[in-house]
């Protein structure tokens, strides 16, 4: 499935900004950033439990914010870009 996933993590105590990483690490593990706190996501149903419960062990539910869209099949493939915004390549091997 795709995801368009969001976060918005309060970062104004030192706690914060490692949870702050910590949730953009466990993004980076499942997606591509395609904005400073949004992530393209590609994945099956059980990777996105695992993501979930790893976050949800993360955040700080009265001061964080997760928001997670399920995009229809292929979504990705329907993007419009304006600016630097570019398209990912979300289905093709990637060289680390």
């Amino acid at each position: 499935m795709d995801l368009l996933l969001t976060y918005d993590v309060d970062t104004t105590t030192p706690e914060g900004r490692r949870r702050l990483r910590k949730v953009a690490k466990l993004c980076e593990g499942h997606g591509l950033r395609v904005q400073k706190s949004v992530f393209e996501i590609v994945a099956t149903d059980v990777d996105l439990l695992h993501l979930l419960d790893d976050i949800g062990k993360t955040i700080d539910t009265d001061t964080d914010s997760i928001r997670i869209y399920r995009l229809p099949h292929n979504g990705f493939n329907n993007v419009q870009t304006l600016g630097t915004a570019r398209i990912q390549p979300h289905r093709e091997d990637l060289v680390l």
